[in-house]
């Protein structure tokens, strides 16, 4: 029964894992419920005691070596089959060099996170980055959500973190996180004062707001992409908004909040974001000087 009881403890655990991996939480509370179970009859088993005999010693060495070995490797087989052609394929692409804004962002976002007393993480609009990943590596407990459905064309799957299909303008989620990051996203979403609702609503008394978006001091832009000198974009299909100090003291103002730290980057050559040239790397600079990209801390009263 102890051997039967560890067999149902970790093959429910597996398979638990498996089904939401696959977005089916249907399923995997019905195996979560298998586990609790094995879990139970391996220590009603253990209670009871008992001296087994030689040849139940035998049996149950070996039924332990199956529940912890055949599994595991199985899984590890799978995972090198679906995952290898991939990580190739990746590893050819990111050759071609082809900066971005992330170091500033994810150096930014995760210093902050590390030097405050934060335990529990929302992310906002994961995609297929390992930025959730990333994040319960070093030990937050994180949780991620995206609107896959209708807003991805084709909708996606993040390889390396359980994402969350939920719109973050009209939340279905209930859990209150220490703080939420949203990361270059924001300026994709059409209404933004309703996304900014929906991340204030989800933050604990106190908590932070860890932003980063196109930015400019005076102006607002409805889309950089169609901008007439923008590099790129022309074909995306969502908008890349650029906020200003307007929309900021609005979501501020329309949420009861607090500015806690702003940082300011230029990343391009040109007055606005995908104008001119890229320069890597981001230059640092002071709020009144020109720049395209701010990093911001907005603390929930």
């Amino acid at each position: 029964m102890k051997a039967l009881g560890a067999i149902l403890e970790e093959c429910g655990y597996l398979l638990t894992q498996v089904a939401l991996c696959a977005g089916r939480e249907s399923v995997a509370a019905g195996w979560e419920a298998v586990s609790k179970e094995g879990a139970e009859v391996y220590a009603e088993a253990g209670r009871r005691g008992g001296r087994c005999c030689g040849r139940s010693r035998v049996i149950n060495k070996a039924l332990k070596w199956f529940v912890i070995n055949v599994p595991l490797r199985t899984y590890n087989l799978l995972g090198r089959l679906y995952l290898a052609p991939i990580l190739w394929y990746e590893w050819r692409r990111v050759q071609k060099y082809s900066p971005n804004e992330r170091p500033v962002e994810y150096a930014y976002a995760l210093g902050w996170l590390w030097r405050n007393d934060v335990k529990t993480v929302l992310d906002v609009g994961t995609g297929v980055s390992s930025w959730a990943h990333l994040l319960a590596g070093c030990y937050f407990r994180v949780t991620a959500i995206d609107r896959i459905k209708g807003y991805w064309r084709g909708g996606y799957f993040n390889r390396h973190f359980r994402v969350v299909n939920d719109d973050i303008t009209n939340p279905a989620i209930k859990e209150r996180f220490d703080a939420i990051t949203c990361l270059s996203v924001l300026e994709h979403i059409v209404d933004h004062r309703a996304a900014m609702k929906g991340m204030f609503k989800l933050l604990n008394p106190g908590g932070h707001l860890v932003l980063s978006f196109p930015y400019n001091e005076n102006r607002y832009v409805e889309n950089a992409y169609s901008l007439a000198d923008a590099g790129y974009g022309q074909d995306k299909p969502y908008i890349c908004q650029v906020f200003s100090r307007k929309e900021i003291n609005e979501w501020v103002a329309e949420n009861s909040g607090r500015i806690v730290d702003q940082q300011y980057y230029r990343v391009f050559e040109g007055e606005f974001w995908a104008c001119g040239c890229r320069l890597y790397p981001c230059v640092q600079v002071e709020r009144q000087e020109r720049c395209h990209l701010t990093c911001l801390i907005i603390q929930k009263n």
